[in-house]
C-alpha cells in the first residue's frame, strides 16, 4: 500500500493510515470480505472450486456461491441447510431471506416440474422507461441478412439513451441466448450510434414485449447430459470482416452457458473461422469439465450450474488465460 500520488507526504513518504477493518466502498473492501469469509469457509470444511473461485463446496451435499456481499446456498437437504445458515450466523450479522426467489433483477419461479429463470418484471420495467408500451410487439429480433453500417444514417442526438437501452438489453441476455447476437450487433456502436442502429434497438425492445414470458427452464425429470453446439459466420462482420463465433451448452433441459461474440481476428477462411469457433467452445467445455468434478451428485451440479448461470454476468474469472493455454493440449472429438 502506498500513499496517493496527490497527498504524498514529503517528509513520511512511507508511512500509511493501518485501518483496523475494511471500509466500506475502498477498493480494498471487496477483497478483504472475501478473504476473511473464504477463510472462515475453508475451516468449517468447505473447498474452493478450482472453475470458480466465488464457489465453495462440501463434497458432501451443499455448497455456497458468493457474489459480493450476497449468498446463496445450494443442497439437497434442508436441515444441512439450515445448519449451515447457523454456522454462518455465528460468526456474521446475516440477514436471512428464505427461498431463492429473487436475485439481482432475475426471477426464480420453483415448481414441481422444475426451475424457471426470468426477467419479466425487468424487462417490463425497461419497456415503461423507454416509452415502448405503445409500441406492437412483433416475433423477430432482427431482420435477415441485414448488415449494418457505422457511417450510414444520421448521428443520434441523445448517445446516452442509446447506451442505457444497450446496456439494459445487455443484462436481459442473462436468460436470454436468443438475444445475444443482436446485443452483440448494436454493442458494437455505443460510441457514435446512429438513427439505423437505434431502430434495431427499438426492433429488439418490440421483440421483448412480444416475449415477456421467455426464460431458461430446468426440468425436473429431464436427463441429466451436457450438449454443446457451435458455428461461425466467416468474415461477417462488414465493418473489420471479422468473424463472427458462437457456442451454447445445456445441460438436461436448459441452456447453462452462451455466447455470439467477434472473433479477435481475421479468418483467411471459413474453415478457420470454424475451428477458432470449436477452440473456443472447447474452453468452455474445460471449465465445465472442472465443474463437474466438484460434485459427486449430478442434482447438485445441475443445482450449481443454475446459480453459476445467475451470477455469471458478474463473476471475472481468472481462467480464462490458462484454459486457452489448455486448450492447445486438448483433444477434442468432432
Amino acid at each position: 500500500m502506498e500513499q496517493p500520488l496527490s497527498y504524498v507526504d514529503q517528509t513520511h513518504p512511507n508511512l500509511v493510515c493501518r485501518l483496523k477493518k475494511a471500509l466500506y466502498g475502498l477498493k480494498q473492501a471487496p477483497k478483504a470480505w472475501l478473504d476473511k469469509i473464504g477463510q472462515y469457509l475453508v475451516t468449517s470444511g468447505f473447498q474452493t472450486s478450482h472453475a470458480d473461485f466465488s464457489l465453495y463446496v462440501k463434497k458432501t451435499d451443499h455448497g455456497i456461491v458468493i457474489y459480493v456481499d450476497d449468498l446463496i446456498i445450494i443442497g439437497d437437504s434442508d436441515a444441512n441447510i439450515f445448519d449451515l445458515k447457523k454456522l454462518l450466523k455465528q460468526k456474521f450479522e446475516m440477514k436471512d431471506l428464505g427461498k431463492l426467489r429473487y436475485f439481482l433483477g432475475i426471477e426464480v419461479i420453483h415448481s414441481p416440474k422444475g426451475i424457471w429463470l426470468l426477467q419479466r418484471q425487468y424487462a417490463l420495467n425497461k419497456l415503461v422507461e423507454y416509452g415502448m408500451m405503445s409500441y406492437k410487439p412483433i416475433s423477430i429480433p432482427f431482420e435477415q441478412n441485414v448488415k449494418l453500417s457505422a457511417d450510414e444514417g444520421d448521428l443520434v442526438e441523445d448517445t446516452t439513451m442509446y447506451k442505457h437501452i444497450v446496456g439494459s438489453l445487455i443484462y436481459m441476455t442473462i436468460t436470454r441466448p436468443d438475444l445475444s447476437y443482436v446485443v452483440g450487433v448494436v454493442s458494437q456502436f455505443m460510441q457514435t450510434p446512429r438513427k439505423p442502429h437505434l431502430d434495431v434497438v427499438r426492433c429488439i425492445l418490440r421483440y421483448i414485449k412480444h416475449t415477456l414470458q421467455c426464460g431458461i427452464f430446468y426440468e425436473a425429470k429431464s436427463q441429466l447430459q451436457v450438449h454443446g453446439y457451435t458455428n461461425a459466420d466467416w468474415a461477417g462482420n462488414v465493418l473489420d470482416r471479422r468473424s463472427i463465433g458462437g457456442f451454447i451448452f445445456s445441460f438436461g433441459s436448459g441452456v447453462i452457458s452462451w455466447s455470439s461474440k467477434k472473433q479477435p481476428t481475421v479468418a483467411l477462411s471459413s474453415t478457420e473461422a470454424e475451428y477458432r469457433g470449436v477452440a473456443i467452445a472447447t474452453c468452455e467445455v474445460v471449465c465445465y469439465k472442472n465443474y463437474s468434478q466438484i460434485w459427486d451428485n449430478q442434482w447438485m451440479l445441475m443445482l450449481s450450474s443454475i446459480v453459476i448461470t445467475l451470477v455469471a454476468y458478474y463473476l471475472l474469472t481468472t481462467q480464462s488465460i490458462m484454459l486457452r493455454q489448455s486448450t492447445l493440449r486438448c483433444t477434442t472429438t468432432l
